[in-house]
This record gives structure tokens, sequence and C-alpha cells, in this order.
């Protein structure tokens, strides 16, 4: 069963629903590898936007700015060992002999 992780860290962890049959065509994959960059994107413009409203005097505390920066960096983080994995297992696939 997959789970779907969300950004915000008080709420619940819902499941997905599982995957259908697809023809092979890896639309899947780029749907799933598109939306996780743009949550990571999305994390990183909020964390910039907070930053700047801080910077500004707009209102923004400390430590959401510092919570904001650390949870986009956090998600990136998590975004690179994900994108690591998927590399690795690529190439192991890659040197299977045929």
């Amino acid at each position: 069963m997959s789970l779907k992780i969300s950004s915000s860290p008080l709420a619940p962890v819902t499941p997905l629903p599982p995957p259908a049959e697809s023809g092979g065509d890896g639309s899947e994959f780029h749907d799933v590898l598109s939306s996780a960059i743009q949550e990571v994107e999305g994390a990183r413009s909020s964390a910039t936007d907070t930053v700047n409203k801080f910077l500004s005097g707009e209102g923004e505390d400390l430590h959401s700015t510092i919570l904001a920066t650390q949870r986009a960096d956090l998600e990136f983080q998590m975004f690179l060992q994900v994108r690591n994995k998927v590399v690795s297992a690529y190439q192991e696939v890659m040197k299977m002999q045929m």
C-alpha cells in the first residue's frame, strides 16, 4: 500500500488508490516525478517568500522563517535521495545481461 506524505506536519497520512494498469508508456512515472518536483519547488518558493517577508518586516517572525527554510531543505534532500536511488536502480538494470 502506498502512502502520500503531506508537507504539513499535522496532516494525516492518507493511502493512495491502487495503481491502474498502464500501457507501459511511463506516463504515470512522469506524473509522479513532475508532481514531486512541483512540491519541492513550491516549498522552495514558499521559503523564499517567507524570508523576503521577514527581511522587509512584513510580520513574519524568525521562528516561522527558519521552519520554512528547514522544511524546504528537508524536502529537497529527500527528493535528492529518491533521485539517487532511482538512478542507482536504473544503472543496476542496465548492467544486467540478457
